[in-house]
């Protein structure tokens, strides 16, 4: 089959690979309908997550159930399933507290699993998934979703989880003021999950006019371009002299939270998913000085998914609409290269 690997910064080649097979008995081979690009992709990418060798890339898919092990009973051949960005058995103590990004049998896409097996990147036309029947999400009564609907559904597996992941732990509710920070696909979820779960001042942060214009499609009431102090003014005047009363954190940088700890509220909430890059440390005193609660970190999709799929599926969500780029998986650095660039949001791959 065909896979994309990652050689080196820069370097993104799509090779022929074996094919996957059940290991074990929960397993089941998946083959690819969609994947795409993450942003923490672009970090391999662009050399700032050293890597060893080379390497099997990609953790965000969406297929259908080719074959199953012997122990696998509530997923069948056909079925359409959704990946979440990590494998996790649903069974540890972790999984069984909603948590399963942190399971004491987690498995990564593109690694080994705890028997040693190699597990395909998403970035490919098949993957074999260990513990499958904890770790994938069946879409009920979808067999052949048309481009528009996997497109939503792909985002699932992680940025829509995300940006969910960000509103939740910022407390977003009714009549709630929210500041999103970071203009990606994870900030631009973080809009469509904060109107989601009923913010009625929804504040996005951006300075890229393609992102800005679908950030207010999502649900954003208003695009800040400024930074730093300029760009806590704003959300200041904008809020009839008071800040956010929850801000999510989007990016992983030390301005990045600079900008969001300065955009909250004394007594607010920050939810931060970005993947931190380094500096990006929390002063604890400035957290004591206005009682700022913070939460977040990685989000564990494999809980999330049920319930924003409900929606995705009434057609009440469209988180598809971040994926601005659609190409073959044979263009995969090219996809690499765009959203590098930013001349792309995120990229959904074809395989």
């Amino acid at each position: 089959m065909r896979a994309t690997m990652i050689y080196g910064p820069g370097d993104i080649r799509v090779e022929d690979r074996d094919y996957p097979a059940i290991k074990m008995p929960g397993d089941a081979v998946v083959k690819v309908a969609a994947a795409c690009v993450c942003g923490s992709d672009l970090w391999p990418y662009r050399g700032v997550k050293a890597l060893s060798e080379p390497s099997a890339i990609g953790h965000e898919f969406v297929g259908v159930v080719e074959s199953v092990g012997a122990d696998v009973t509530g997923l069948g051949v056909g079925d359409f399933v959704i990946a979440p960005f990590v494998d996790s058995c649903g069974q540890c103590p972790p999984c069984q507290n909603g948590v399963t990004v942190a399971c004491e049998h987690i498995a990564g896409w593109g690694d080994t699993d705890e028997h040693g097996f190699f597990v395909e990147g998403a970035q490919g036309q098949a993957v074999r998934v260990p513990q499958a029947e904890a770790t994938l999400v069946k879409v009920p009564g979808v067999t052949e979703p048309d481009d528009a609907l996997t497109a939503s559904l792909l985002t699932l597996s992680d940025v829509m989880a995300t940006g969910h992941h960000a509103a939740v732990s910022a407390n977003v509710g009714p009549g709630r003021s929210v500041v999103v920070v970071g203009d990606g696909a994870v900030g631009l979820c973080g809009v469509l999950a904060a109107k989601r779960l009923g913010a009625t001042r929804i504040i996005a942060m951006s300075r890229h006019e393609d992102r800005a214009a679908l950030a207010v499609q999502l649900g954003a009431t208003d695009v800040v371009a400024e930074r730093g102090d300029l760009g806590v003014a704003q959300v200041r005047e904008l809020l009839g002299g008071v800040l956010a009363d929850s801000v999510l954190e989007c990016v992983g940088t030390k301005e990045s939270m600079e900008q969001a700890l300065h955009s909250t509220r004394p007594g607010g909430s920050l939810g931060f998913v970005g993947v931190p890059t380094g500096g990006a440390e929390i002063p604890l005193r400035y957290l004591f000085d206005s009682n700022i609660h913070v939460a977040g970190g990685m989000a564990s999709a494999r809980t999330y998914i049920p319930e924003l799929l409900k929606d995705v599926l009434a057609g009440t969500i469209n988180p598809g609409l971040v994926f601005d780029s659609v190409m073959a998986l044979e263009q995969a650095p090219e996809a690499y290269r765009a959203m590098d660039e930013r001349r792309a949001i995120k990229v959904l791959l074809r395989p």
